[in-house]
């Protein structure tokens, strides 16, 4: 890969992210964290508007944009030219999936749910009428079968340990002897197939992929 110069700040940034390990593991890391404090910064901007929704899930929904920032980014890395500074580049992934995952929790995660797994579907929310109700454990149900049937193994053990446990994705790293980019990137594509999952039909499954 030729080598590229850019200011210094972004020069920095770009050779770590190219690097190797556990050089590039760190940076990738760092970078994360800085894209969730960006997208807490835009979500917690907007929650007024949407502070029934949202409620207390500001870092949830705040991790889940940074989650999908990264691995896009990570994707378009080498389309970056230098035209402005690394992190003014860098930002704008994390501003687009927050606001995308404000939009993604008021039209789809309007529901209670315990961090017991044997409790998800028993969390009762006052506000929801009975058909509502129904409703939602029928898409937890889903999201359930989806987990169980359509995700690998590996996406399986990070999204429940990372999404579900509260692990962080450094420490999962650490005990699978694996990066920690790697670890966002099988977050993040459970979470696509989860999401797209639900939005299809149930004979649209086709069993579990890569």
């Amino acid at each position: 890969m030729s080598r590229r110069r850019f200011d210094a700040d972004s020069q920095a940034w770009w050779e770590r992210l190219h690097g190797d390990e556990p050089t590039r593991s760190l940076a990738v890391a760092e970078l994360h964290e800085r894209l969730r404090r960006e997208a807490a910064f835009h979500i917690r901007d907007r929650a007024p508007d949407h502070a029934g929704v949202l409620g207390g899930d500001i870092d949830d929904l705040a991790t889940e944009a940074a989650d999908g920032a990264l691995t896009v980014l990570l994707r378009k890395l080498d389309d970056y030219r230098g035209e402005s500074k690394f992190w003014t580049w860098a930002r704008k992934f994390a501003a687009l999936e927050a606001l995308a995952s404000i939009r993604r929790r008021i039209g789809h995660d309007r529901v209670g749910i315990s961090r017991d797994p044997e409790l998800a579907l028993d969390v009762p929310d006052p506000a929801r009428s009975a058909q509502e109700l129904l409703e939602s454990r029928e898409l937890l149900q889903r999201v359930n079968e989806i987990i169980e049937t359509q995700l690998t193994d590996r996406q399986r053990t990070v999204l429940i340990a990372v999404a579900v446990n509260g692990l962080s994705a450094a420490d999962l790293a650490d005990e699978l002897h694996a990066t920690t980019g790697s670890i966002y990137k099988s977050l993040h594509d459970a979470r696509v197939k989860v999401r797209l999952g639900v939005s299809e039909p149930a004979s649209g499954f086709q069993g579990r992929g890569a």
